[in-house]
């Protein structure tokens, strides 16, 4: 079963439970899958692989959202979003741990032989591919700043 069809599965299955939290953000989800989907030229089913980059799309807005709200003073719409991105987090594969991400940088400069922070995107170009959807893209920048600098 494809990640899509699972998504649409759960929604049904949300829909029928009355989870409303569960049913709007899968569809929401869904919408932009389908958007991507119809993006560009011509339509194109999207792969797993695909499918999870939105997902992970998704999660991200939710998070920035959800920060956005707190530094507003918008406690409950924060905690709507956050409860958002608990549902998208339950698709998306598990997030690295700081030692984990620590290990993929620090393999990532010796492999490239980096010094300083002018080799920063040789570092992420490395990293990038490995960490992808199991870690957020801001995290793993500070990490290399940290690692380049010190």
């Amino acid at each position: 079963m494809t990640s899509k069809q699972t998504l649409q599965d759960d929604l049904t299955a949300a829909i029928r439970e009355r989870d409303q939290l569960r049913a709007g953000t899968l569809r929401m989800t869904l919408a932009a899958i389908t958007n991507a989907e119809v993006a560009g030229k011509e339509h194109r089913d999207l792969t797993d692989d695909d499918v999870q980059q939105v997902i992970v799309k998704e999660a991200k807005k939710r998070r920035e959202a959800a920060e956005a709200y707190d530094g507003a003073g918008r406690a409950e719409l924060a905690s709507k979003e956050r409860d958002e991105l608990a549902v998208l987090e339950g698709y998306l594969p598990a997030q690295l741990s700081e030692a984990e991400l620590a290990s993929i940088v620090a393999e990532a400069i010796s492999q490239t032989g980096a010094t300083g922070m002018a080799a920063m995107g040789q570092v992420m170009k490395v990293v990038q591919p490995q960490v992808a959807g199991r870690a957020d893209g801001g995290k793993v920048a500070a990490l290399v700043k940290k690692a380049l600098a010190g």
